[in-house]
Formats: C-alpha cells, structure tokens, sequence
C-alpha cells in the first residue's frame, strides 16, 4: 500500500461517520435505518464477517492494553481475533488501517456527544458550553483509552500514526473553529487572540494530551476529575475571557 492510500485512510473513513439523529432514527451513509418495520435479516455470510471485523477491532483495543503498538503484528492481531491472516486482509489492509477505524468511530462517537459541535443552544451560557464540549472529549477518551493513549504516545516515533492522529485532528479542528467564528460574528464570543485556528489547536492539543495523562502537563495527578475541570476554565477564559483589544 503506498504512503498517499495510507495517508487517505482516515479521511475516507471519516467521510462514512457523518451520521446524523432524526427523531431517535440514525440515518447516514453506511449505516443502516432502525425503521418501524424491521429490514430482511443479513445474509449469514454477511453477519460471519461483521463478527471478524469487529473481533479484529476488539482485538487491537486488548492488545493495546497489553503492549506499544509498535509491537503488534497481523499475526498477532488475528491469533487474538480468532480469524486467518487471510481473514484479516479482507477487511485491514494493514494494522494501521485497523487503527484507523478505530479512531474514525471515536471521532464519530465524539461528534454525536457534541451534537455534531453544534453551536450554544438558546439559553446555553458559555460555561455549560464549556462543560458539554470538554466532557464529550473526556467521556470519549476514556472510552477509547488504551488506543487513545497508545496513539499520543507514538505519534513521536511512529510517522504513519502521526499522520493519522492529524487527520483525525483536523476534522475535529475544523468543526470548532467554525463553531467560535461564528460566535464572534454574531458578538457572543470574544476570545484572547484574533487567530482562532491556532487558539483552537492550542486548547484541542492541551486537552488531547490532558486527557491522555501526558507527563508533562500531568504530572503525578492521578485525578481525571480535577483535569477536566481545569480544561473546562481553560476553554471558557480562552473563548469568552478575552477583554478589549
């Protein structure tokens, strides 16, 4: 597989979580409607194969738990998994692919806590905004977590999960700089620098290695509860703190 497939990975992914929620119905590309009347049932070969999929998904995310991911192996991945090696390539084209889904679902999940980064609700103040965005991140990190952790903990070392982890980034970047200008066009936001990406990918950056319990912000805190309310003031005095200038 060449390095420009390997680096479109997430992004094609990504382009398939774009899910949204009408009325308690999911309806988006590739995932299926829950309709009052229920759809004909799979295939038996289809459900077989979700099955390895998800096991070679379950699979990584165990793994993760036990070892860097730099010590995975295909091998290692599918005896854990319980299906062929060939089995594993007609779903994977790599380990990092595996990854890749992985982190698309997260950034999925992330979106649908956020309510798709939507933007205050009538009568939302700045600190429940704050609140709702940081503890989405929060809830969907420690869900994730190991792979999460894993990711922050390669991406020094690792060039094809760095390249992953800012796709992943970007996407999510994106969404919230739209979501402040839009706030600074209408008046209600007025944060501490005129550069909005680059503050959003300061606080997006602080939070992710926050989250992820990087040594250096962290420290020997072993208090989750106390990072997230620090980042929740560290998102609101940034977005709405910033005075005249």
């Amino acid at each position: 597989m060449t390095a420009v497939t390997k680096s479109n990975i997430l992004r094609d992914k990504l382009d398939g979580c774009q899910v949204c929620f009408l009325g308690g119905v999911v309806q988006g590309q590739g995932v299926s409607s829950h309709a009052a009347n229920p759809e004909p049932r799979e295939p038996a070969m289809r459900r077989r194969g979700d099955k390895q999929r998800q096991a070679i998904l379950r699979a990584v995310r165990e793994l993760l738990q036990e070892k860097p991911f730099a010590e995975l192996s295909v091998s290692t991945i599918s005896l854990r998994a319980g299906v062929a090696r060939s089995g594993f390539y007609f779903y994977f084209d790599s380990k990092y692919s595996v990854l890749a889904q992985i982190l698309a679902e997260a950034t999925e999940e992330l979106e649908e806590r956020t309510q798709y980064f939507a933007p205050r609700r009538p009568g939302e103040s700045p600190e429940q905004f704050a609140k709702r965005m940081v503890g989405s991140a929060a809830a969907v990190y420690a869900h994730n977590d190991p792979v999460m952790t894993a990711c922050n903990a390669a991406r020094h070392t690792d060039i094809e999960i760095r390249d992953i982890l800012e796709q992943q980034f970007d996407v999510v970047l994106r969404q919230i700089v739209a979501v402040v200008e839009a706030e600074m066009k209408a008046g209600t936001a007025n944060p501490i620098s005129d550069d909005i990406p680059t503050l959003v990918r300061t606080l997006a950056g602080t939070t992710a290695l926050m989250l992820t319990g990087d040594p250096v912000l962290v420290g020997r805190d072993n208090d989750p509860d106390r990072r997230v309310r620090v980042l929740e003031q560290l998102w609101l005095n940034s977005l709405w703190g910033g005075g005249h200038r």
